[in-house]
């Protein structure tokens, strides 16, 4: 079992745009590191404080993922962090060698060594 990291800023507080970050980066996870639903055993959300409008796992539903028991939490409140951040960690049954961790937008100044 291992675990991959991501994460999108600047989202806006909208449901709309919290939904369809979170699928860019689901998609984005998913497509660098080869993955197929049945190897996701569970994801974990985290969103900055100002994201209020929508829960991001509500993306695996519309992208028809039903079977991925996700959570949502916030993230702590932390100086200078980025605003409109959602954080992803995906935990895979998969025998991958080479994981890809993904930093979308603004969240690239999150890890300037990917």
């Amino acid at each position: 079992m291992k675990s991959i990291r991501g994460a999108i800023a600047v989202v806006e507080n909208t449901d709309e745009s919290i939904v369809n970050a979170s699928k860019s980066l689901i998609n984005s996870i998913m497509n660098v590191n080869n993955l197929a639903e049945e190897d996701i055993v569970f994801a974990l959300f985290t969103v900055t404080n100002d994201l209020t409008t929508a829960f991001p796992a509500k993306a695996f539903r519309e992208l028809g993922m039903v079977s991925i028991p996700a959570l949502d939490a916030k993230a702590p409140e932390i100086q200078n962090d980025l605003d409109g951040c959602i954080r992803l960690l995906v935990t895979v049954n998969s025998d991958i060698k080479d994981i890809q961790h993904v930093y979308l937008q603004d969240a690239k100044k999150l890890r300037p060594d990917r």
